[in-house]
Protein backbone atom coordinates (compact mmCIF):
# COMPACT_ATOMS: atom_id res chain seq x y z
CA UNK A 1 0.00 0.00 0.00
CA UNK A 2 3.06 2.26 -0.25
CA UNK A 3 1.79 4.10 -3.34
CA UNK A 4 -1.66 4.44 -1.82
CA UNK A 5 -0.26 6.19 1.25
CA UNK A 6 1.44 8.81 -0.89
CA UNK A 7 -1.53 9.13 -3.26
CA UNK A 8 -3.84 9.89 -0.35
CA UNK A 9 -1.41 12.52 1.00
CA UNK A 10 -1.32 14.23 -2.40
CA UNK A 11 -5.12 14.38 -2.48
CA UNK A 12 -5.30 15.82 1.04
CA UNK A 13 -3.29 18.84 -0.18
CA UNK A 14 -6.48 20.01 -1.92
CA UNK A 15 -8.19 20.38 1.44
CA UNK A 16 -5.16 21.69 3.35
CA UNK A 17 -3.45 24.10 0.93
CA UNK A 18 -1.40 25.82 3.63
CA UNK A 19 0.35 22.60 4.65
CA UNK A 20 3.50 21.91 2.57
CA UNK A 21 3.16 18.87 0.34
CA UNK A 22 6.39 17.39 1.70
CA UNK A 23 4.90 17.42 5.21
CA UNK A 24 1.78 15.59 4.04
CA UNK A 25 3.88 13.01 2.20
CA UNK A 26 6.04 12.41 5.28
CA UNK A 27 2.89 12.17 7.43
CA UNK A 28 1.38 9.59 5.11
CA UNK A 29 4.46 7.39 5.42
CA UNK A 30 5.40 8.18 9.02
CA UNK A 31 4.34 4.84 10.51
CA UNK A 32 6.64 3.04 8.08
CA UNK A 33 9.46 5.47 8.86
CA UNK A 34 9.10 4.54 12.54
CA UNK A 35 8.90 0.89 11.49
CA UNK A 36 12.20 1.17 9.54
CA UNK A 37 13.89 2.70 12.58
CA UNK A 38 12.60 -0.07 14.84
CA UNK A 39 13.68 -2.73 12.32
CA UNK A 40 17.18 -1.25 12.36
CA UNK A 41 17.08 -1.37 16.17
CA UNK A 42 16.00 -5.03 16.10
CA UNK A 43 12.65 -4.33 17.76
CA UNK A 44 10.42 -5.09 14.74
CA UNK A 45 10.89 -7.14 11.59
CA UNK A 46 9.21 -8.58 8.53
CA UNK A 47 9.43 -11.79 6.55
CA UNK A 48 8.82 -12.57 2.89
CA UNK A 49 6.39 -15.39 2.32
CA UNK A 50 8.51 -16.65 -0.56
CA UNK A 51 12.05 -15.25 -0.21
CA UNK A 52 13.15 -16.79 -3.50
CA UNK A 53 10.44 -15.00 -5.44
CA UNK A 54 9.35 -11.79 -3.68
CA UNK A 55 6.01 -10.50 -4.91
CA UNK A 56 3.54 -7.71 -4.25
CA UNK A 57 1.81 -8.15 -0.90
CA UNK A 58 3.57 -11.42 -0.10
CA UNK A 59 4.96 -10.31 3.23
CA UNK A 60 4.21 -10.73 6.91
CA UNK A 61 5.04 -7.65 8.97
CA UNK A 62 5.85 -7.95 12.66
CA UNK A 63 5.32 -4.29 13.59
CA UNK A 64 3.85 -4.77 17.03
CA UNK A 65 4.64 -1.24 18.14
CA UNK A 66 4.66 1.14 15.16
CA UNK A 67 1.62 -0.48 13.55
CA UNK A 68 -0.43 -1.32 16.61
CA UNK A 69 -3.68 0.62 16.81
CA UNK A 70 -2.64 2.31 20.06
CA UNK A 71 0.86 2.99 18.72
CA UNK A 72 -0.51 4.56 15.54
CA UNK A 73 -2.79 6.80 17.60
CA UNK A 74 0.14 7.92 19.75
CA UNK A 75 2.35 8.64 16.72
CA UNK A 76 -0.52 10.56 15.08
CA UNK A 77 -1.03 12.61 18.25
CA UNK A 78 2.67 13.40 18.57
CA UNK A 79 2.82 14.49 14.92
CA UNK A 80 -0.18 16.76 15.46
CA UNK A 81 1.34 18.30 18.60
CA UNK A 82 4.69 18.93 16.90
CA UNK A 83 3.05 20.68 13.94
CA UNK A 84 0.51 22.64 16.03
CA UNK A 85 2.73 25.72 16.61
CA UNK A 86 3.93 25.62 12.99
CA UNK A 87 0.71 25.41 10.98
CA UNK A 88 -2.05 25.93 13.54
CA UNK A 89 -4.72 23.74 15.10
CA UNK A 90 -6.73 22.84 12.00
CA UNK A 91 -3.70 21.88 9.92
CA UNK A 92 -2.10 19.95 12.79
CA UNK A 93 -5.29 17.88 12.98
CA UNK A 94 -4.95 17.23 9.24
CA UNK A 95 -1.37 16.03 9.77
CA UNK A 96 -2.47 13.72 12.57
CA UNK A 97 -5.31 12.36 10.43
CA UNK A 98 -2.99 11.68 7.49
CA UNK A 99 -0.63 9.79 9.80
CA UNK A 100 -3.55 7.70 11.07
CA UNK A 101 -4.79 7.07 7.52
CA UNK A 102 -1.70 4.91 7.05
CA UNK A 103 -2.95 2.45 9.65
CA UNK A 104 -6.46 2.43 8.20
CA UNK A 105 -5.20 1.65 4.69
CA UNK A 106 -2.91 -1.03 6.09
CA UNK A 107 -5.89 -2.53 7.91
CA UNK A 108 -7.52 -3.10 4.53
CA UNK A 109 -4.59 -4.85 2.85
CA UNK A 110 -2.58 -6.51 5.62
CA UNK A 111 -3.11 -10.05 6.65
CA UNK A 112 -3.92 -10.39 10.35
CA UNK A 113 -0.72 -8.84 11.71
CA UNK A 114 -1.84 -5.51 13.18
CA UNK A 115 -2.18 -5.68 16.98
CA UNK A 116 -4.44 -3.44 19.01
CA UNK A 117 -1.99 -2.72 21.84
CA UNK A 118 1.79 -2.20 21.53
CA UNK A 119 3.73 -5.44 21.76
CA UNK A 120 0.44 -7.29 21.28
CA UNK A 121 -0.30 -6.64 24.94
CA UNK A 122 -3.15 -8.68 26.34
CA UNK A 123 -2.88 -11.02 23.36
CA UNK A 124 -5.94 -9.42 21.82
CA UNK A 125 -6.96 -10.39 18.27
CA UNK A 126 -4.61 -9.07 15.58
CA UNK A 127 -6.31 -7.23 12.75
CA UNK A 128 -6.15 -7.12 8.95
CA UNK A 129 -8.72 -7.69 6.21
CA UNK A 130 -6.13 -9.30 3.95
CA UNK A 131 -6.67 -7.71 0.53
CA UNK A 132 -3.06 -8.62 -0.23
CA UNK A 133 -4.35 -12.16 -0.66
CA UNK A 134 -6.02 -10.80 -3.81
CA UNK A 135 -3.23 -8.82 -5.50
CA UNK A 136 -5.34 -7.56 -8.39
CA UNK A 137 -8.00 -6.16 -6.05
CA UNK A 138 -5.42 -4.58 -3.77
CA UNK A 139 -3.60 -3.04 -6.74
CA UNK A 140 -6.87 -1.62 -8.09
CA UNK A 141 -7.55 -0.01 -4.72
CA UNK A 142 -4.11 1.64 -4.72
CA UNK A 143 -4.51 2.83 -8.31
CA UNK A 144 -7.93 4.30 -7.47
CA UNK A 145 -6.47 6.19 -4.50
CA UNK A 146 -3.61 7.54 -6.63
CA UNK A 147 -5.90 8.66 -9.45
CA UNK A 148 -8.25 10.37 -6.99
CA UNK A 149 -5.32 12.05 -5.24
CA UNK A 150 -3.81 13.42 -8.44
CA UNK A 151 -7.20 14.62 -9.67
CA UNK A 152 -7.98 16.46 -6.42
CA UNK A 153 -4.50 17.99 -6.36
CA UNK A 154 -4.63 19.23 -9.95
CA UNK A 155 -8.15 20.59 -9.59
CA UNK A 156 -7.15 22.52 -6.48
CA UNK A 157 -4.10 24.02 -8.20
CA UNK A 158 -6.37 25.39 -10.93
CA UNK A 159 -8.51 27.10 -8.30
CA UNK A 160 -5.46 28.53 -6.57
CA UNK A 161 -3.52 29.82 -9.57
CA UNK A 162 -6.24 31.28 -11.80
CA UNK A 163 -5.41 32.59 -15.28
CA UNK A 164 -5.97 36.35 -15.19
CA UNK A 165 -2.43 37.71 -14.79
CA UNK A 166 1.05 36.81 -16.11
CA UNK A 167 2.02 35.74 -12.58
CA UNK A 168 -1.02 33.49 -12.36
CA UNK A 169 -0.17 31.91 -15.69
CA UNK A 170 3.40 31.25 -14.53
CA UNK A 171 2.08 29.60 -11.38
CA UNK A 172 -0.39 27.60 -13.46
CA UNK A 173 2.52 26.21 -15.52
CA UNK A 174 4.34 25.32 -12.31
CA UNK A 175 1.20 23.55 -11.07
CA UNK A 176 1.00 21.51 -14.27
CA UNK A 177 4.68 20.55 -14.01
CA UNK A 178 4.25 19.64 -10.33
CA UNK A 179 1.22 17.47 -11.10
CA UNK A 180 2.96 15.69 -13.97
CA UNK A 181 6.07 14.94 -11.90
CA UNK A 182 3.96 13.72 -8.97
CA UNK A 183 1.96 11.49 -11.30
CA UNK A 184 5.05 10.03 -12.98
CA UNK A 185 6.78 9.31 -9.67
CA UNK A 186 3.65 7.69 -8.23
CA UNK A 187 3.39 5.49 -11.33
CA UNK A 188 7.06 4.51 -10.98
CA UNK A 189 6.57 3.79 -7.27
CA UNK A 190 3.53 1.63 -8.01
CA UNK A 191 5.45 -0.26 -10.70
CA UNK A 192 8.39 -0.90 -8.36
CA UNK A 193 5.97 -2.17 -5.72
CA UNK A 194 3.76 -4.28 -7.98
CA UNK A 195 6.76 -5.82 -9.77
CA UNK A 196 8.76 -6.26 -6.53
CA UNK A 197 11.69 -4.24 -7.84
CA UNK A 198 14.65 -3.63 -5.51
CA UNK A 199 13.97 -1.83 -2.23
CA UNK A 200 16.63 0.78 -3.01
CA UNK A 201 14.73 1.84 -6.15
CA UNK A 202 11.55 2.31 -4.14
CA UNK A 203 13.36 4.36 -1.49
CA UNK A 204 14.89 6.60 -4.18
CA UNK A 205 11.47 7.24 -5.72
CA UNK A 206 9.98 8.04 -2.31
CA UNK A 207 12.77 10.51 -1.58
CA UNK A 208 12.19 12.19 -4.93
CA UNK A 209 8.48 12.41 -4.15
CA UNK A 210 9.08 14.09 -0.82
CA UNK A 211 11.95 16.39 -1.78
CA UNK A 212 11.46 17.19 -5.48
CA UNK A 213 7.66 17.28 -5.49
CA UNK A 214 7.63 19.18 -2.22
CA UNK A 215 9.85 21.82 -3.81
CA UNK A 216 7.81 21.99 -7.01
CA UNK A 217 4.60 22.35 -5.01
CA UNK A 218 6.07 25.19 -2.94
CA UNK A 219 6.68 27.18 -6.16
CA UNK A 220 2.98 27.23 -7.05
CA UNK A 221 2.29 30.00 -4.55
CA UNK A 222 -0.52 28.62 -2.40
CA UNK A 223 -0.02 31.13 0.43
CA UNK A 224 0.24 34.01 -2.04
CA UNK A 225 -3.16 33.15 -3.47
CA UNK A 226 -4.81 33.03 -0.05
CA UNK A 227 -3.20 36.28 1.04
CA UNK A 228 -4.39 37.96 -2.14
CA UNK A 229 -7.89 36.59 -1.68
CA UNK A 230 -7.97 37.89 1.89
CA UNK A 231 -7.17 41.47 0.90
CA UNK A 232 -10.17 43.83 0.86
CA UNK A 233 -11.23 44.89 -2.62
CA UNK A 234 -13.39 47.83 -1.69
CA UNK A 235 -12.51 51.26 -0.24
Amino acid sequence: MTTGHFGLAVGVKAGAPRVPLWALLVAGYLLDIVFIVLVAAGVENFELMNPGHPAYGQVIIHAYYSHSLAGALVISGVAALITLPIWGKQNSIVIGAVVMSHWILDLLVHRADLPILPGNGGHLPVLGFGLWKYPALSALLEIAIVIAGIYLYFRSTHWVTGTKTPDSRRRRKRAVVSTIVIGLLLVLLAASDFLAVSTSAGILIMLLLIVLCGWLDSRIGWNLSFETAAKPTGP
